[in-house]
């Protein structure tokens, strides 16, 4: 009974008029009198955090802060791809013929995720990372390789939460959530970077409309509270690193493997 009512009320929250509701408080200057309850309740390292705290006019400021210069390194490994965010894997591994398999006990398809693209026959045996931020982790979303932009794609969509609970037990969430889409040609292929919103998430944001093409670790996007970021390589262009498993915990600029030409493609 409880997981039914549990469902029913996710099911609810994911309305957006709900979402625009807490994101209009969010952006709020009163809303700024909870910033240190929030840090306070989950445990965030505002010592990194690029201002005082006094200074964030507002949580969702506070929210998508930036950080000190030099709180994160980026790895200097050759032909590194890097992780885009601090976050948890919480699924990683090979595509298999278009199918991301057991993601917190669901299958997805490449097709749906990236809403049936013309690009998706480069993914069919790619590598994913599925990233979850919690609140606890800084929010700002930088690109894991060096590259430019080839396409951009924003899908309408739900704001299911992507917490393990709505991820196990709502049906198909990164498929049917809010998107924004970054396709990033690099020297050996592609990534897409697939930017997840979710439960009181008013908008997920580039830095920049104007910027097409980055160096790794520069700032691409951020979003406005917790999400998810699904993070696709091209078939047989990317070998992972091998201490890493689902449950690990990544910072942004860590080395998530190393990208190559596609061997089976020669």
């Amino acid at each position: 009974m409880a997981k039914h009512l549990l469902r029913l009320m996710t099911e609810l929250s994911s309305r957006k008029w709900l979402s625009k509701l807490m994101g209009r408080f969010s952006h709020s200057g009163v809303s700024r009198y909870l910033i240190p309850t929030f840090i306070r309740v989950y445990q965030i390292p505002a010592h990194e955090a690029e201002k005082e705290i006094h200074e964030y006019r507002s949580l969702n400021e506070f929210f998508s802060r930036r950080l000190k210069i030099g709180m994160r390194s980026i790895d200097d490994t050759q032909s590194a791809m890097v992780s885009p965010v601090d976050a948890t894997i919480t699924a990683q591994g090979l595509i298999q013929a278009g199918t991301i398999v057991n993601v917190k006990g669901q299958d997805y398809t490449i097709a749906e995720l990236l809403n049936h693209s013309p690009r998706i026959e480069h993914y069919i045996n790619g590598y994913v990372f599925v990233l979850y931020l919690s609140p606890t982790d800084y929010h700002r979303i930088h690109s894991p390789v060096t590259g430019v932009q080839t396409e951009s794609e924003h899908l309408k969509g739900k704001v299911y939460p992507v917490n393990d609970f709505a991820m196990t037990h709502i049906r198909s969430v990164l498929s049917r959530n809010e998107r924004l889409i970054t396709y990033i040609a690099h020297e050996f292929g592609e990534v897409a970077v697939v930017k997840v919103g979710a439960m009181n998430v008013s908008s997920i944001q580039y830095v920049s409309d104007e910027v097409k093409q980055w160096q790794i670790g520069d700032e691409l996007a951020y979003f406005e509270f917790g999400s998810t970021v699904v993070l696709l390589t091209e078939s047989g262009t990317f070998t992972p690193r091998g201490d890493l498993e689902t449950g690990s915990r990544v910072k942004m600029g860590e080395l998530l493997g190393v990208l190559h030409p596609n061997e089976k493609a020669n």
